[in-house]
């Protein structure tokens, strides 16, 4: 797959403070790209300086195509509380000189053509989530930037914001996601960055760091009389592992890789929802 986004060699200062600490990283065509870590990593000033909000101090921003369409979401990107849903989405379908049937179908996917009419300010947060996203979607996109998406919001509503997500990245839309919940990255991302104190601390598809540090190497077994057994991951335990299947006495087998979350907390010594 073509990169669409190469990043080298990236740093930027607020004043003597260093955000980000010589970035390298590729965004990929089609992908879901996550960049995954807690609040102060500097993820979103990344997102500023791809999104071109931000000259960053050192380093490179090259893009494949020339003017690629764009979409954003960010909390920081507020909607106009004394309109209604449709009147918000309307203004910015105008400026993108997009036909106003395209409101219609965003409200559909969104679930939200009951609350058209209703004011901004009368909305929830998680209502307010999917206005913003469908604000984001208006134009036909080439890369769509999510900054903590579903940050502070209700399952049922998280699962929306991620059908919407993976509707985007089934039709082929890049998306760059920053998130510091490591299920939505396991769930969503194709490639992930994990971003600590300004610096990438690693990098690949979330299955294969998983089991890059899955230093126990060990199998857990629930056995049907409640008894749970631990083996390593040797030869030398295979006629145990035989033995159990022969009796079918294995109600459920649990491999030792850690999740995205153990992982930070083995590089970093810190968690990523602090």
């Amino acid at each position: 797959m073509a990169a669409l986004i190469e990043v080298n060699n990236l740093s930027h200062f607020f004043g003597e403070r260093k955000i980000l600490n010589d970035i390298s990283l590729t965004i990929e065509k089609g992908k879901v790209i996550g960049l995954l870590g807690p609040s102060g990593a500097g993820k979103t000033t990344l997102v500023n300086i791809l999104t071109k909000q931000l000259k960053p101090t050192e380093g490179t921003v090259m893009i494949s195509e020339e003017n690629p369409v764009t979409g954003i979401m960010m909390d920081s990107f507020g909607l106009y509380d004394r309109l209604t849903v449709w009147d918000n989405l309307k203004i910015f379908a105008d400026i993108y000189r997009v036909p106003h049937g395209r409101i219609n179908e965003l409200l559909e996917r969104a679930e939200l053509m009951g609350a058209q009419k209703t004011v901004v300010s009368n909305l929830s947060k998680g209502m307010r989530n999917r206005v913003n996203f469908c604000r984001a979607l208006l134009k036909d996109l080439d890369i769509l930037y999510l900054d903590e998406p579903t940050s502070g919001l209700d399952p049922a509503t998280t699962d929306k914001i991620h059908e919407l997500i993976e509707e985007e990245r089934n039709s082929e839309t890049t998306v760059f996601l920053t998130t510091h919940n490591m299920h939505e990255a396991e769930k969503l991302c194709d490639y992930i960055f994990l971003l600590n104190e300004g610096n990438i601390v690693e990098a690949g598809m979330p299955e294969e760091i998983c089991r890059k540090y899955n230093l126990e190497n060990t199998i857990e077994f629930v056995l049907k009389s409640g008894e749970k057994r631990v083996l390593q991951n040797k030869k030398e335990n295979a006629d145990a592992f035989f033995e159990m299947m022969k009796e079918e006495s294995i109600v459920s087998i649990h491999s030792s890789e850690p999740d995205l979350e153990k992982v930070f907390l083995h590089l970093t010594g810190r968690e990523l929802n602090k």
